[in-house]
């Protein structure tokens, strides 16, 4: 009994922390997005580290708006694995993001601890902890001819080695989950060299996650799933998805995220250890008559080993 109640007391008291964290007053979206986020939330939540039992490898490339000048380009590596703690697993994830003439290269290691609710059901609890390298060369931006020049632009953006941090928690089974995580609890500023204007340029961001996977037949299954990214000062954006697994090898599925994009996603498996993904999405704005959608391709390796035996593939 009384390790049960301490378990509920870290569990309150998370998501108290969580919940004032997000309460704090932000300015916009601005992390990456992912349709393929399903297999891919470590870059999100790093109680998300160990839930694969066995070490693994992620690589996802994501070409935003294909042929539009200056539309956003991300590239994201990620591992875990688990320690010699059995409840303990570590995790690494590297992401490039490049939008116009702005960079950031963000490096972030993950902790993660696991507690046995029951059996079945686990919570893990994560820290996430890392630097941001960002550059914005606003000289290089072109002007309306014939304006004066913005003092704004008359400066470079050069900051290396920005600190920050977050947490999260991930309660899982075999077939559901839930995920609610701040993965960047510090508001970082960054100012150009020329008269110091400065920009909110790392904003807290507020993510919860779930999804369930329901047994149609034997060789069918369903897998609806939700993503919610909320920051004050910008709208909520959700983003629904319906999965369908033929045969526990090829996921097939759809995705609509609100005021946005819609698009598809189908994922090959192999040997239940190698993954290869692909989606593809179509802009809902005005920005459709101007590009040739967005285009993300996903790769996961998972080691074999004794702890886990694959009879089925992971279903997240």
């Amino acid at each position: 009994m009384n390790r049960m109640k301490f378990k509920l007391n870290i569990v309150r008291g998370l998501g108290i922390l969580i919940l004032l964290l997000a309460a704090e007053t932000l300015h916009a979206q601005q992390d990456p997005m992912y349709t393929q986020y399903n297999f891919n939330m470590q870059t999100i939540n790093p109680a998300y580290a160990g839930t694969w039992d066995n070490m693994g490898f992620l690589v996802l490339g994501r070409h935003q708006w294909v042929g539009l000048g200056g539309a956003p380009n991300t590239y994201t590596f990620s591992m875990q694995s688990p320690v010699k703690a059995r409840n303990v697993a570590l995790g690494l994830n590297v992401v490039s993001d490049k939008v116009g003439l702005e960079k950031r290269l963000m490096v972030n290691a993950d902790y993660s601890y696991r507690l046995m609710i029951t059996e079945d059901l686990f919570l893990r609890m994560g820290l996430k902890a890392g630097v941001t390298n960002y550059m914005n060369n606003l000289t290089e931006y072109t002007g309306y001819p014939g304006d004066a020049p913005d003092p704004v632009f008359m400066g470079d953006m050069d900051v290396r080695f920005m600190p920050n941090f977050g947490i999260g928690a991930f309660l899982y089974s075999e077939d559901y989950y839930v995920g609610l995580s701040v993965p960047k609890i510090i508001r970082n500023e960054f100012r150009n060299n020329y008269n110091n204007f400065s920009t909110w340029s790392e904003l807290r961001h507020l993510f919860l996650i779930a999804g369930y996977v329901f047994d149609l037949s034997n060789d069918l299954k369903f897998k609806p799933t939700l993503l919610t990214k909320a920051t004050m000062g910008a709208p909520v954006e959700v983003d629904l998805t319906a999965n369908f697994l033929l045969k526990e090898k090829i996921w097939l599925g759809a995705m609509f995220r609100t005021g946005d994009s819609y698009g598809f996603i189908a994922q090959w498996i192999f040997d239940n250890q190698l993954r290869i993904g692909y989606s593809v999405d179509f802009t809902t704005t005005r920005l459709q008559h101007f590009h040739h959608g967005t285009h993300e391709v996903m790769v996961s390796y998972e080691m074999s080993s004794l702890r886990r035996k694959w009879i089925t593939p992971r279903r997240f």
